[in-house]
């Protein structure tokens, strides 16, 4: 279910690009380096005054550049040397960003303006000197404790129209030649710096301009390299906490291009760490494109329902991340459910539910081992909600039936494992309130669903599911294993109980009216 959902992309440590695209180079802006030390033949200190004198240097260039680009239009060996003098001007006023706080006056300056301008300079190079510029002043390292200041010139460039520039900027940048390739990989890094300062950007920029379309060309390329990682990366940074950017990225065919290009690694692994975190941005941004329902449904008919049971069945590193885009694709979506019985995926599901995982490096991790047990738990319960009647449900119940009722003996194992680190935590909870550390109910429940009260709840609400099927193996069978352990039904109603009265109307108030229904219904039959 869609609770517990994505990685944070906005709490990862952004990467330099020399730390994807070199290897074992130090890791020196050069171009910076030599700024600071023209800058430091010239002036010691960084203040206001300094900020003046750079300024109108680099505004007497630019406008020499300008003069000479108008005067000689078709003679570009008279307006080279300003064009080169203009270079040096830009790579000295990268010394700004050892001074945040004087980003204000920066913008009262008209600065900004100017260097924004740049980007559609005629000179690539130029526009890509401005590029790396925008990068530098925009960087997290360089903003962190300067709110304010970050705030000031991240509302100046937006007001620039730095957005449309450099996403504009971006098409013209050729991926075959170096230079152009790291100017694209800095101003997608650009883009994340001003959504970090400012997070409504992340709706303006794909408003305003075609970056989105970009971003889907770019991870449509069959080969890797650092700009598809990044560009896989921003568009999960787009999607994650926009319902707005996932509906407009739906209706740009965008489920159906993030398929394909998972697709590409459903009988292949990839081969690197770099390519590995791709993959899983591609899996981030599947998954939040299915938060609309109109994404679940367009999910279905490109068939993302079989590829990711294919993903499943040939067990490479993906095996997890299609589990939980079904999860996140069936989640309150019968069609999805429908479409996954009818492509045989119980079989793929239990096989997995049972413990049946493929191994490799990533899922040797006990973490990792837990979270798919999570996921397809959820997915299980996602199933018996959606499915509600006929063959199909007969289907459903059969697995729990068949080997002597082993898919129930599993359910109980994670039932009880689940409910002892709920105890656990409840534990840890009270000795806390001893120590006088106060903590609402809110807190300590939402500390609960943390420690596993959200998987032990849809545990038990699948045992409701069995146990109002009326199937008399399947009673016989939960009876027995709950009398095992000196539990009785009232420990599962218990459990339902405290889900019933927590379910939020996130999903408005008649769906939470028809769950609350539900639970009920398998409250009174226990």
């Amino acid at each position: 279910m869609e609770i517990a959902g994505n990685r944070n992309h906005s709490s990862h440590p952004k990467r330099k690009r020399d730390d994807i695209a070199t290897n074992g180079a130090d890791h020196i802006d050069l171009a910076l380096l030599e700024a600071v030390e023209k800058s430091q033949k010239v002036v010691e200190v960084l203040d206001l005054r300094t900020v003046k004198k750079l300024s109108l240097s680099f505004e007497r260039r630019l406008r020499d550049n300008t003069e000479a680009r108008l005067k000689y239009p078709d003679q570009p060996e008279r307006f080279a040397d300003s064009e080169v003098e203009l270079h040096d001007e830009i790579q000295k006023l990268k010394v700004l960003a050892a001074g945040p706080e004087l980003y204000p006056d920066i913008v009262k300056l008209g600065v900004v303006s100017s260097v924004v301008d740049l980007l559609s300079h005629s000179n690539t190079d130029i526009a890509i000197d401005a590029v790396q510029l925008i990068q530098d002043l925009t960087d997290e390292d360089v903003l962190e404790d300067n709110d304010e200041p970050a705030r000031v010139l991240v509302d100046a460039l937006i007001e620039n129209n730095v957005l449309d520039l450099l996403v504009q900027n971006l098409h013209r940048l050729s991926e075959t030649d170096p230079d152009e390739m790291s100017a694209v990989y800095n101003t997608l890094a650009t883009i994340e710096n001003l959504i970090e300062v400012k997070p409504v950007v992340a709706e303006l920029v794909c408003e305003r301009t075609k970056l989105m379309k970009w971003l889907l060309g770019k991870i449509k390329v069959r080969d890797f390299d650092s700009n598809k990682q990044y560009a896989s990366e921003i568009l999960a940074i787009l999607l994650q906490n926009s319902t707005v950017n996932q509906r407009r990225l739906g209706q740009m065919n965008g489920v159906d291009v993030v398929l394909q290009a998972v697709a590409m690694y459903k009988s292949k692994d990839p081969k690197s760490p770099d390519e590995a975190e791709m993959v899983e941005n591609l899996f981030d941004s599947l998954c939040c494109l299915l938060m609309p329902l109109e994404n679940k449904e367009r999910f279905v008919k490109a068939e993302g329902v079989e590829l990711m049971i294919i993903i499943m069945k040939q067990k490479k590193s993906a095996y997890g991340s299609a589990i939980r885009a079904l999860d996140f694709a069936m989640t309150n979506y019968p069609p999805a459910c429908e479409r996954f019985v009818d492509v045989l995926g119980l079989k793929t599901a239990f096989a997995a539910f049972m413990g049946k995982i493929p191994l490799n490096k990533k899922n040797k991790k006990e973490r990792y081992q837990e979270e798919l047990e999570e996921r397809i738990v959820s997915l299980i319960a996602s199933l018996f909600g959606g499915i509600l009647r006929g063959t199909r449900k007969e289907r459903l119940l059969s697995k729990f039936v068949e080997n002597e009722c082993e898919k129930i003996d599993r359910l109980m194992e994670l039932y009880l494992r689940y409910s002892d680190r709920v105890k656990v935590e409840m534990e840890r909870l009270s000795e806390i309130e001893l120590d006088d550390l106060e903590m609402d109910e809110e807190e300590k429940y939402n500390r609960k669903l943390e420690s596993g009260l959200y998987t032990l709840q849809l545990i038990a609400v699948i045992l409701g599911h069995l146990w109002c099927s009326e199937h008399s193996q399947m009673r016989a069978r939960i009876e027995l294993l709950l009398k095992q352990q000196k539990l009785t039904r009232q420990d599962i109603k218990n459990i339902l109980q405290e889900y019933h009265n927590n379910i939020g109307d996130l999903d408005g108030p008649e769906e939470k009216e028809r769950t609350q229904g539900k639970i009920q219904k398998f409250i009174s039959a226990l």
